[in-house]
């Protein structure tokens, strides 16, 4: 089994964001069970928001890479872009479009893996990509794929994680030093315990390399909830962004 049929049958079993310990019992593809998924996803992200800016792709044709349960996708079509959507599950793309026919939106969904997209040339004026790339086998070819079906001065909006963050460390701690082995590297502890298997992280000047075909790149981390749930409140003030295990990018070609 390859590492991608792996990454696939992780999340078709529970769609990334949609654990009841999060959302409650709501009845699965139900209005109240969408809303759930909705209202944990932006308090706990709530920099989605400022990072996506929907609102500024009002008539612009938009593929979003790893659909999920949808949330950020109804928030595109809400802001009036024409929608794509591919997800490397069956599972997120009938929840996708369950999701947008509840609000009385389309999109156009496929499942594939965005390491080889369907799609020509040039077509899309944005590609958006919310935590997905870094749990395929080779992300730079996704990478390379979104630079290719972006138009000339397309952008690349989205979020992919960061090695060296406060996230990461606890991983270590909890799978490398407490179980006696401290010299497991933050590579090597994501790739096994970060959700599917084959996680990745990098750093900024990593994904600015990633990016190389790209004519602009700006890449920022972001301190998360998941950096800071250990850390007390007093003291989360003084954390700087840089330890966070988000690192937002806007890329344009």
């Amino acid at each position: 089994m390859t590492l991608n049929e792996q990454v696939r049958q992780f999340w078709e079993a529970e769609i990334c964001g949609t654990n009841p310990d999060l959302i409650g019992q709501a009845p699965m593809q139900s209005h109240e069970w969408y809303e759930a998924i909705e209202k944990h996803r932006y308090e706990v992200e709530p920099f989605i928001h400022a990072v996506a800016q929907f609102t500024r792709y009002h008539g612009k044709k938009v593929l979003e890479v790893g659909v999920g349960a949808g949330t950020d996708h109804l928030q595109w079509a809400r802001a009036g872009a024409e929608c794509y959507g591919v997800d490397l599950t069956d599972a997120a793309v009938e929840a996708t479009r369950q999701r947008l026919a509840l609000y009385g939106f389309t999109s156009q969904l496929q499942r594939t893996d965005a390491e080889h997209l369907p799609f020509e040339d040039a077509t899309f004026d944005m590609v958006y990509s919310w935590g997905v790339i870094h749990h395929s086998e080779r992300p730079e070819a996704i990478v390379a794929e979104i630079h290719r079906i972006l138009k000339p001065g397309g952008e690349f909006v989205g979020m992919m994680y960061q090695r060296p963050a406060l996230a990461s460390w606890d991983l270590w701690l909890k799978h490398g030093l407490l179980r006696g082995k401290p010299l497991r590297s933050l590579r090597d502890v994501i790739w096994h315990h970060m959700e599917s298997i084959g996680t990745k992280a990098y750093t900024v000047n990593e994904l600015r390399t990633m990016f190389g075909a790209f004519r602009e790149f700006k890449g920022e981390p972001i301190l998360t909830p998941y950096d800071t749930r250990h850390v007390p409140g007093w003291l989360k003030k003084f954390i700087p962004d840089s330890w966070g295990f988000f690192i937002a990018l806007r890329v344009t070609k």
